[in-house]
């Protein structure tokens, strides 16, 4: 089961949509000069998926604090605490899963590039059994990840692109998904702008940036002159999550707007010159009003902000419950879905696991049916064609297996599906697939010591046709090459 992101229409006026499971596994770039539409191409982003996947904004200017009316988000503002107190906020996020928005409008360009720092580095330092995932937008992510020597303390700006390259390099294994946007890729270091996967590129000017947009989207220099004449709003895309040739794309309409607006013209006071100056220089020399000194109003207090945080995503107490759902089939349909998708063969155990509670939570099943150890189990069943059954049809053969690790159950029942159907004994390609690797030599040493367990009995015939024996059961493979 896969979830399509609506983002707008393409150039025959047909839906365009982002593959949600794909971004999450290979991070975006947006690039675009300013007014070209990207905090609007992020807004239409964040509305459409907000009901599907924990959302974390690094918001420098505010705009997106918005989404806290109708979409719930926390907004903090990072003006209003220290960094100690941002890192725990960042840390209960991750535990909570709450949608937040780190507003960083408050603070010059070095406290911005700390607090984003910490924050980042809070949700990346969080405890395992906290690995949910999430998508982490990072507006004008050249100035948290800058190319080049800024007017900023050294011991910053390390902190600043350590934080923004942990996101986009190895925030995957952690379940965050980093989508940056950028005026000027210039202006982005190269080792951040080159972890991402998916490209939406809008209108630019400068050759050098241009040049740049040009061959992440694999087009030719010749053909950069189609990103200087893109309209407002619109973007040409690339990347597995939506196409997988440069299509171009007309972001749709938003629900929600940033508190600021664009300049817009409006007509000019019809006053003649003589009373205009009449008006600007009447009464200067009479004494003005005594100066009014401005107190800020006082920060929540850093309780209410993690409290608020916890309770964000708590369901309304008038909410119905949602009716049982037999979490079985939909254990078996997510691990089937997992061990056809042909990438699965090549991602970490964890990852496979965020992913097998995203498909479980898409299907109606929010709570974890399994722990990881025993997903680890009927991850490797999966992959040796038993979905289902595992207490009932394969009780007698798992419980023949038992004290084996985790990692060598699917193995080992792929062997006794074998013997018991009467099939020939499977090859060593074969059972290094279902272990999860490529190598027949580590194969090779888990049949030996399964073996050595006095589970299996190995037997190799004149021919060279190997036969494998499950003496406890008695069953037999049929003869075999290995």
């Amino acid at each position: 089961m896969t979830i399509q992101v609506d983002i707008g229409t393409d150039t025959t006026g047909k839906g365009a949509s982002i593959d949600l499971e794909e971004l999450l596994a290979t991070r975006l770039l947006v690039q675009g000069n300013s007014g070209s539409g990207k905090s609007h191409l992020l807004r239409r982003l964040l509305e459409r998926s907000a009901e599907h996947v924990q959302q974390v904004i690094i918001d420098p200017e505010g705009d997106f604090v918005t989404l806290s009316g109708p979409y719930g988000h926390v907004v903090v503002e990072g003006a209003d605490y220290s960094i100690n107190e941002v890192v725990k906020f960042a840390a209960r996020c991750r535990e909570h899963r709450a949608s937040v928005v780190l507003s960083l409008e408050g603070l010059d360009a070095e406290g911005q590039m700390r607090c984003a720092a910490a924050f980042l580095s809070g949700m990346f330092d969080a405890p395992r059994e906290h690995w949910y995932p999430a998508l982490v937008v990072v507006d004008e992510a050249q100035v948290f990840a800058p190319s080049g020597a800024v007017e900023v303390t050294e011991e910053v700006r390390r902190a600043s692109l350590s934080a923004m390259t942990n996101l986009m390099c190895r925030g995957r294994k952690r379940g965050l998904a980093g989508i940056i946007a950028t005026q000027r890729l210039a202006k982005l270091a190269k080792n951040v702008a080159a972890e991402a996967s998916n490209f939406l590129m809008g209108r630019t000017f400068l050759d050098i940036d241009m040049a740049r947009a040009a061959d992440l989207l694999g087009m030719e220099r010749r053909q950069a002159d189609a990103i200087r004449d893109l309209q407002r709003g619109n973007f040409l895309a690339l990347g597995p999550a939506i196409s997988r040739r440069p299509v171009s794309i007309r972001i749709g309409p938003v629900e929600t707007a940033a508190r600021g607006t664009g300049p817009l013209l409006t007509p000019l006071p019809q006053v003649s010159a003589e009373d205009m100056r009449q008006t600007l220089l009447d009464g200067l020399d009479e004494p003005g009003p005594a100066p009014v000194t401005y107190v800020p109003p006082k920060p929540p207090p850093v309780e209410d902000v993690l409290h608020t945080i916890e309770v964000s995503t708590a369901p309304p107490p008038e909410r119905p419950a949602a009716p049982a759902i037999d979490p079985g089939p939909v254990v078996a349909e997510a691990l089937r879905a997992l061990v056809e998708d042909p990438d699965s063969s090549s991602r970490s155990a964890a990852l496979l696991f965020q992913d097998f509670q995203v498909r479980c939570r898409m299907m109606g099943v929010h709570r974890p049916p399994l722990d990881a150890s025993a997903f680890a189990r009927r991850l490797g069943a999966a992959r040796a064609g038993v979905f289902e059954d595992m207490d009932e049809e394969w009780a007698p053969a798992i419980a023949v297996a038992h004290g084996l690790p985790d990692d060598m159950l699917g193995a080992y029942l792929r062997i006794a599906r074998a013997a018991r159907d009467g099939e020939p004994c499977p090859s060593d390609e074969e059972l290094a697939r279902v272990y999860g690797t490529t190598s027949l030599r580590r194969a090779q040493r888990v049949i030996n010591y399964i073996e050595e367990r006095q589970i299996l009995v190995t037997r190799v015939d004149m021919s060279g046709k190997r036969s494998i024996t499950i003496p406890a059961l008695g069953w037999t493979t049929m003869p075999a090459a290995a």
